[in-house]
């Protein structure tokens, strides 16, 4: 049986691959540019992310490698994560009140050096956040180094007045997607 390398160091992707009933073998993070490219849409930059990010990862013959990317769009701007509170108040402002997508692209590389991908797409709304909310949210610390500045599974989803499609997907591995590629490379599930 193949190994599963997950190239991630997100502890909610680790999490979630749990909830498959799926331990990784190892844990490596990819170091890859995560810019995107001039003009490409937001569908087609998370599906070249997570490409490159298993595709970085050296593997064994005896060894498949999982990776995602998840990324936020407003329209076809892509959302860059929130690397300054500053940059984190800029993006809840913009996020204030709208709809915007969750993209989570997975990447499978199997033992035959076959590459799968599979994207998610979840649709989430925020009510309109008021300045203190934004400032109290800001404080608490967990939407920075996010995509879009927030993580749902923390006080952001106190935000979301609508949501349409996955909500593993806007954490950060799409479970029904994962699940789905990780059967298809004859991985097995718990």
């Amino acid at each position: 049986m193949a190994s599963l390398v997950l190239a991630s160091s997100s502890p909610r992707r680790r999490e979630l691959l749990g909830r498959l009933g799926v331990v990784p073998a190892r844990i490596c993070s990819p170091d890859i540019d995560e810019s995107p490219l001039k003009a490409e849409l937001p569908r087609d930059y998370a599906l070249r992310v997570a490409r490159q990010k298993a595709e970085a990862i050296e593997r064994a013959p005896d060894e498949m490698v999982l990776a995602g990317d998840t990324s936020i769009a407003l329209g076809r701007r892509i959302l860059p994560p929130a690397d300054t509170p500053d940059l984190q108040r800029k993006l809840l402002e913009m996020l204030s009140g709208r709809r915007h997508h969750a993209l989570s692209a997975v990447c499978l590389i199997d033992t035959n050096g076959t590459v799968r991908l599979r994207l998610a797409d979840t649709v989430v709304a925020f009510k309109r956040l008021s300045t203190a909310e934004i400032d109290r949210y800001i404080e608490c610390g967990e939407g920075l180094g996010k995509a879009g500045g927030y993580g749902i599974q923390g006080r952001a989803e106190a935000f979301v007045r609508f949501l349409s499609g996955s909500h593993s997907c806007v954490v950060g591995l799409p479970l029904f997607e994962t699940r789905a590629l990780l059967e298809s490379a004859g991985h097995p599930l718990g």
